[in-house]
């Protein structure tokens, strides 16, 4: 056999060894290199909600969670990059939800107190909020003090509760609880209360949109300012940082006072 045959076979199985490599991905690599990971997909975030405090969260008749709260807590998630899903959660709960850690942060209307700073944080306020009493029309009640003879219907475990049980004992037999605010003022059309002490932005809402039950509402000066808060597991300072970033860079494109407006009629103040 000749030299030269001998070259070409040689150069013949290099070539083939060469393009075995080549199929086989098995080229000269790095001693220790690996091929990188997939990436892990962001977990999906839970977020607790009541949703029976319209306009600012409630259910359609499609059984989605709809209202003001919902739709900025969906601007500033898509703002901050995070990934959201809500859950409905009854208000009785929602607080115990969030400590267990079944839920990851909660939007329904909740107001920031210092009590509640002590189990959990807030974000920035996003809602100025006040006590508001509703009464029907021929009622003579003209200030928060007018109801201490009443009966006054409230929602369980709220800032109204709160302040009419200040006023008229926490255990007085003439306050009535109830499970949702429209649930009181429904009572307060049947005549069961005389009275009904809630957020300002519920009791606008329900009496606009049911002109026929003869109501009116009473301010009071002495009813200080509420500031709503998206709350969080306390120590959670990584997702609080994203969720005030997020509300950060809603206010300052304008898509909140979109949404407020769209809610309220009005720009937000």
């Amino acid at each position: 056999m000749s030299g030269i045959a001998i070259n070409r076979r040689f150069a013949m199985a290099a070539s083939a060894l060469c393009a075995a490599a080549a199929l086989t991905g098995c080229g000269k690599q790095e001693p220790g290199a690996a091929s990188a990971p997939p990436p892990v997909p962001a977990r999906v975030l839970v977020v607790g909600t009541d949703a029976a405090y319209t306009p600012f969260e409630s259910q359609n008749d499609k059984g989605e969670i709809v209202g003001f709260d919902i739709d900025v807590v969906n601007a500033v998630a898509k703002k901050a990059g995070l990934e959201i899903k809500f859950v409905n959660t009854p208000w009785e709960g929602i607080f115990n939800a969030l400590d267990q850690g079944d839920r990851d942060l909660l939007v329904s209307a909740i107001t920031v107190t210092d009590e509640r700073r002590q189990t959990m944080d807030f974000s920035q306020p996003y809602f100025d909020a006040r006590q508001l009493i509703a009464v029907r029309s021929d009622s003579p009640v003209a200030k928060f003090n007018d109801i201490k003879t009443l009966k006054v219907g409230v929602q369980n475990g709220t800032t109204g509760d709160e302040v009419v049980g200040k006023l008229l004992g926490k255990s007085s037999t003439s306050i009535k609880r109830f499970e949702s605010t429209p649930l009181a003022l429904k009572e307060l059309e049947a005549g069961g209360v005389e009275a009904v002490v809630a957020d300002n932005g519920v009791v606008v809402h329900y009496l606009a949109n049911n002109t026929a039950g003869g109501f009116k509402t009473v301010s009071d000066a002495g009813f200080p300012v509420e500031k709503y808060g998206i709350a969080v597991k306390r120590g959670n300072s990584e997702l609080l940082a994203k969720i005030n970033q997020g509300l950060e860079g809603i206010r300052a494109d304008g898509t909140y006072a979109k949404i407020y407006a769209s809610h309220f009629g009005s720009e937000s103040k």
